[in-house]
């Protein structure tokens, strides 16, 4: 029996071992790998990838400035006066530039600036125009009594400038020697009548003459037909004549004084008659050519507010007064109970008729600057365009568009002003959609507000201001100066100093405010190149 080394044995035994336990690894690495394809019950499946027709998240490329300043930041950041960067998605710039001149704004922001927008479209617009006035009297219905003949007031019947008077009362009471002469031989020839009744032809014809020919001279005097017939009658001259009020109406002059001497041809008396009175209302000059004869109106009183007084346009006079630049206007109304009086302050509101059809918008939307009239036509969600049009009529509300919008297009009418103030600054960057530079690798840059070159004499990090000593200007035909401006953002002042020579571009915010919106070393400008 032969004997063996035991440590030799068991490291034999050991290898042995090992080699089957890697056979054996192998072996299961295979048929796991050989199953690979099948799944497994409880085991995860991976998730699929979408189909080619699924919504794939946007790409988002940078954030704008959001006042439109040519400043953008890969991450998302504030500017100095605290508002949020816009985020900017692939795609959009294309969106954009489909519209040349566009304005676009954040939803939030259009929120936020209570933008509201209405359609243009076709209306008949009617308009009402308002002027002040004045009562007057009907000129038509103005007397005045002046004697035709020189004598002196015997007597006065009514005394009082204002009082009432009816048709046919009693006024005054005359004496004229002329008067009472006419009067005799009146009466002389009435009687040379009756005594050649039974005479020839030519003497009865003769004396009959005589007496037409005094009858008409008092007939001249506005001595009346009853009082002919009393002194045809009686055969005696009155001493004294009564004149009497040919029209019932207010005395509204009164010159006549008991014992006074008169001429021929003075008012002693004028009378108004005022069941109709006159508005003179001193409409503006601008407003007049749409004021026509016939229109209707309505005049309020301070005196009776509650009460509306309804009129037609007489007359529109042919002159203009040059101290107030308006024209008056003549309305004609009934004046029942004498409530309107000579005098009374007036609220005229003429109402025009209405025109055809046209093209409107609201006159809210129309941005008048004086040199241009602008509105704000909404495209989409958060895109503006400014427009330039065309204005004609107007109503109390609305505004004929004569060229520059369409039927149907969407108008801004509340916050206009606010976005035009935006889109008049991106105007001056030199274009409202222009792209910023790093919107595009392939395209340059395209150059926005002014250029130049120079060095910076001073700045200010604290209050975000810098003075620069710079060469001519052309874009602004500018020579060479030293002056201070302002920087778009804190970081452009970094790595500045006294000193330095610079390329920097600039606009203006508003007006005599020059903003850097960027600038660099000249240095590493030419570096760059």
């Amino acid at each position: 029996m032969t004997t063996g080394n035991p440590s030799a044995t068991h490291k034999g035994a050991g290898i042995a071992l090992a080699l089957l336990a890697a056979i054996a690894a192998a072996g299961g690495g295979y048929w796991l790998g050989s199953r690979g394809a099948q799944p497994v019950a409880g085991a995860p499946v991976a998730a699929a990838p979408p189909a080619d027709g699924g919504k794939q998240e946007r790409k988002l490329l940078y954030y704008r400035n959001p006042m439109g300043l040519p400043d953008t930041s890969p991450v998302p950041k504030k500017d100095p006066m605290g508002m949020d960067y816009i985020p900017v998605y692939a795609g959009e710039q294309d969106e954009d530039a489909s519209l040349p001149g566009t304005l676009k704004l954040s939803t939030e922001k259009v929120q936020k600036l209570g933008v509201k927008s209405e359609a243009a479209q076709l209306r008949a617009l009617g308009r009402s125009v308002r002027a002040v006035g004045r009562v007057e009297p009907d000129e038509r219905r103005l007397y005045a009594i002046s004697p035709k003949f020189e004598g002196y007031v015997e007597r006065l019947h009514v005394n009082v400038t204002g009082q009432p008077v009816g048709k046919g009362q009693p006024l005054f009471e005359v004496y004229s020697p002329e008067l009472v002469s006419a009067q005799r031989e009146y009466a002389i020839a009435k009687e040379g009548i009756a005594s050649l009744a039974d005479a020839g032809g030519t003497a009865q014809a003769g004396m009959n003459q005589l007496a037409e020919s005094a009858k008409a001279r008092l007939r001249n005097w506005d001595i009346s037909e009853e009082q002919l017939k009393a002194l045809t009658a009686s055969g005696e001259a009155k001493r004294t004549l009564t004149f009497r009020s040919p029209v019932a109406g207010i005395v509204t002059e009164k010159k006549a004084v008991q014992g006074m001497r008169f001429m021929p041809g003075e008012a002693l008396y004028q009378i108004a008659d005022l069941s109709s009175v006159w508005v003179i209302a001193d409409v503006a000059e601008q407003d007049i050519g749409q004021v026509k004869t016939g229109a209707k109106a309505s005049v309020r009183i301070d005196a009776y507010p509650d009460k509306t007084f309804e009129g037609r346009v007489a007359y529109v006079y042919p002159t203009l007064q040059a101290g107030t630049r308006t024209v008056p206007v003549r309305i004609e109304l009934a004046n029942p109970g004498l409530l309107l009086k000579p005098a009374m302050f007036a609220q005229v509101e003429l109402r025009l008729g209405e025109r055809a059809p046209a093209l409107t918008v609201p006159a809210s939307a129309v941005i008048d600057s004086g040199t241009r009239r602008v509105v704000l036509v909404r495209h989409g969600e958060g895109r503006f365009e400014p427009r330039e049009v065309k204005t004609g009529a107007r109503s109390d509300d609305y505004v004929e568009i004569l060229d520059g919008v369409k039927d149907g297009e969407q108008v801004v009418v509340a916050a206009n002003f606010l976005i035009d103030a935006e889109s008049n600054l991106k105007a001056a960057l030199g274009g409202l959609a222009a792209a910023p530079a790093a919107a595009s690798t392939d395209a340059p840059a395209k150059a926005v507000g002014h250029q130049a070159e120079g060095s910076v004499d001073s700045l200010d990090a604290v209050a975000g201001t810098l003075m620069l000593q710079h060469g001519a200007v052309p874009s602004l035909k500018w020579p060479a100066m030293t002056m201070e401006f302002k920087a778009a953002n804190p970081a452009l002042l970094q790595g500045l100093k006294p000193g330095t020579a610079v390329a920097f571009e600039f606009v203006e915010r508003q007006p005599g405010e020059w903003v850097v919106t960027k600038i660099a070393p000249k240095a590493a400008q030419e570096h760059k190149r």
